[in-house]
């Protein structure tokens, strides 16, 4: 029987997609090529907006019109907080919340009328990477921050952190099957290992590098308070051409007063501060971040705080999402909710901020020779280290047989030409 996954949201549901390929795998299942039929759909689902909730019911609904005799499940996040709704919405088979996440495939053997065994060896049997040249790593999961506008808590649970033994194991299964870039993600990356003695973030990310070969290595996102001189120190030392040189740190707002409403715990200062000991420890980083607009209670004077310190940070580009009221967080009570149009606005104007930082950035990197990771065909489209999108010269794409496929998966050194768009252009650099 065959499988398709499909995954929406963050490098997270990523991992967790992952782990469910190879369950399958293991019992017998094949992951569905793009033109394949496939006898289950999964949904891996978000529901960090009320956005997400919506493409996931889209999504739900295409894949029963488009494969009506498969076996149609949703789970993930919005699985976990709109069980009701989906076990209503007719495209749906089976609900699976992430408190379930593990009797996933069984439920599916059950339905199927496969059979299912159980796996309990702590590396694990990667069969297919999804059609991806980077694998996602979890090393976390859950978080005990509870943010004001944040969903997350609820729908995957205290912070627990995963064994250093199993996240070496699964970063070299993944670089054994032949995936050149692992990207270790979680929900709150720096508390990794406060449930251990013998281990921190640090250590971990240490220990990974040592004790694999995986070509490339990039952590997802860190909070602006982690940004000590032992974690970047990283990047220079044992994890130097190894350790990608990109860091996603979420501003959500640069006001102060925002900032405690959310129950962040930084201020606008401290954001610059941990922006400018990246770029200072870490050459030819890049930076992004996410911003949240209209969050309740969120004035102009707020606004314009954000605006100057997004100005202030200069980052190689930024996500912005204007405030969705979450259902269960404690910002859905708070009072002076920000109008709609409002909202809109106020991220128009930031989203012209983040493609001014985004052009400039990228057209800093003119001249220089990047690594880039190819995926699919050769010089159609890849990234750098530093998490840039390139493609080569039109007379440079060629369809030069690499590996399992025609480049997918090639890292190449490129020399960084123009810029059209936010896209780079290069060829091959000299060597």
């Amino acid at each position: 029987m065959k499988v398709r996954i499909e995954t929406h949201g963050c490098k997270l549901n990523t991992a967790d997609s992952q782990r469910l390929a190879n369950d399958f795998a293991r019992n017998g299942f094949s992951i569905a090529e793009s033109n394949d039929t496939p006898d289950v759909f999964v949904l891996n689902s978000c529901t960090v907006t009320h956005v997400a909730d919506k493409k996931a019911r889209q999504a739900l609904s295409k894949a029963r019109r488009s494969f009506p005799n498969a076996i149609v499940v949703a789970a993930g996040c919005y699985a976990e907080s709109g069980t009701d709704e989906l076990e209503e919405l007719a495209a749906t088979d089976l609900v699976v919340p992430n408190t379930r996440k593990s009797e996933l495939v069984s439920l599916v053997c059950s339905r199927s009328g496969m059979e299912w065994e159980e796996y309990t060896d702590a590396e694990p049997e990667v069969g297919q990477l999804l059609g991806r040249t980077r694998g996602a790593v979890k090393i976390q999961e859950g978080c005990d921050q509870v943010c004001a506008y944040c969903i997350v808590p609820k729908v995957r649970g205290r912070e627990r952190s995963i064994p250093k033994s199993d996240i070496i194991a699964q970063v070299q299964a993944l670089s054994s099957a032949g995936c050149p870039e692992v990207v270790l993600t979680g929900t709150q990356l720096g508390s990794y290992g406060f449930d251990f003695q013998d281990t921190d973030l640090v250590d971990m990310i240490a220990s990974v590098l040592r004790e694999t070969d995986i070509k490339r290595l990039r952590v997802s996102s860190l909070q602006p308070a982690e940004f000590s001189d032992e974690l970047l120190e990283l990047w220079n030392g044992v994890g130097k051409d190894r350790l990608c040189p990109h860091f996603h740190i979420p501003l959500q707002s640069g006001s102060d007063r925002i900032l405690e409403r959310m129950r962040r715990r930084y201020t606008g200062h401290s954001y610059l501060e941990a922006v400018d000991a990246a770029k200072q420890a870490v050459a030819g980083c890049s930076i992004t971040t996410d911003v949240i607009v209209g969050f309740p209670g969120e004035s102009e004077d707020d606004h314009k705080r954000t605006l100057d310190i997004l100005t202030s940070a200069q980052l190689a580009d930024a996500h912005i999402f204007p405030y969705s009221l979450r259902p269960g967080t404690s910002a859905a009570n708070y009072e002076e909710q920000v109008e709609v149009n409002t909202r809109t606005r106020r991220a128009e104007q930031l989203r012209v901020i983040a493609d001014q930082m985004a052009h400039e950035h990228r057209a800093s990197f003119i001249g220089s020779v990047r690594p880039v990771l190819w995926e699919g065909a050769r010089g159609t489209s890849g990234l750098t280290d530093n998490y840039l999108r390139v493609r080569l010269e039109p007379g440079e794409i060629t369809r030069v047989a690499v590996g399992k496929g025609y480049g997918d998966g090639l890292i190449e050194e490129i020399k960084l030409n123009r810029l059209e768009g936010l896209q780079l252009i290069g060829s091959p650099a000299e060597v």
